[in-house]
């Protein structure tokens, strides 16, 4: 299958809002070509980050790339995502002198073009996120190794929000508990639940290639007997009340069954949730509130927030 590459060079500014136009273009996901990123200053908290080349990313601004099926409705798509970009200038958003490219790629380039930059990372005090495709020996005698290959889903495992998940499950989850892994990408944070201990975790995931790529890890890791993964939306395929809900999602989506995650979760249970960029905090943080959670803990990395909520008991 071909694949049309989209490309919008834009400013730091309409980041954000140009990747919202291109989900709602059809986009999976994006990926984020940020010119301030190789020089940016990292606290190596858990070890090493891999270096960046400058000359991997643009000069200036911002590239974003999305991945859209080719169609004889292509020129159209542009045509519409040139009228919404220009458009974010009257809700004072500066998206420059924004350029439009697409480029026909392969699926299997699109799905290891990315490899050469993906290497071992430590993310926590335990947890370590090994691509497949690499050899990698344990530093401590307690860390937990993540093998994934996302393939051609969300979810490296070296996103702040990705990492944030994996730190309050590092902190929360007690062994022998039941969790609900909802938008669960290449599976990773199921993985790091099951290594941690839980008795079982429900893997949800609407994108069924997102479905393929968790099943896939979880057989790398050799977690089948305690991971399922499942094609549904959100906790529609749910019934039995789990002990921990996590969401590494989109705060509005987080916000649209937030009431149904209260009304599932055990009393005494959390909620761990993320991909809450910072301006949305307050917003999802007096939404959890008001379907009756007590907010445990807020935890801030870069420009992304987690939530850690609680169930009262009642």
């Amino acid at each position: 299958m071909k694949w049309s590459e989209v490309s919008v060079h834009t400013t730091h500014e309409a980041t954000e809002a140009v990747a919202n136009i291109l989900h709602e273009a059809g986009a999976s996901g994006v990926i984020i070509e940020d010119s301030t990123e190789p020089d940016k200053e990292r606290i190596n908290q858990y070890g090493e980050l891999y270096a960046l080349d400058k000359q991997d990313f643009p000069g200036e601004g911002v590239i974003i790339k999305a991945y859209l099926p080719v169609n004889s409705f292509i020129n159209e798509t542009v045509q519409e995502l040139e009228l919404e970009i220009e458009g974010l200038r009257q809700f004072s958003l500066d998206p420059g002198r924004f350029t439009i490219g697409i480029t026909e790629v392969d699926e299997e380039d699109w799905a290891n073009s990315w490899k050469q930059y993906y290497h071992p990372v430590k993310i926590s005090k335990r947890f370590t996120i090994v691509p497949t495709w690499e050899d990698y020996t344990p530093v401590e005698t307690d860390e937990l190794i993540i093998e994934l290959d996302p393939g051609m889903a969300f979810g490296t495992g070296t996103h702040p929000t990705t990492v944030l998940c994996l730190q309050a499950l590092e902190k929360y989850l007690l062994p022998d508990q039941s969790i609900v892994d909802v938008g669960t990408g290449s599976g990773v944070l199921a993985i790091g639940a099951a290594l941690l201990g839980a008795k079982h975790i429900t893997a949800l995931d609407l994108d069924e290639v997102a479905v393929r790529a968790a099943q896939e890890n979880v057989s790398y890791n050799h977690v089948d007997d305690r991971i399922t993964v499942l094609e549904a939306n959100l906790l529609d395929a749910i019934e039995e009340p789990p002990d921990l809900i996590i969401a590494n999602i989109l705060a509005d989506v987080i916000m649209s069954f937030s009431k149904d995650a209260f009304k599932l979760i055990k009393p005494g249970g959390l909620f761990i949730t993320s991909g809450i960029i910072l301006q949305k905090r307050d917003e999802v943080r007096e939404d959890l509130i008001a379907q009756g959670f007590e907010i445990v803990e807020t935890v801030l990395m870069e420009d992304w927030v987690a939530i850690i909520a609680r169930k009262g008991r009642g």
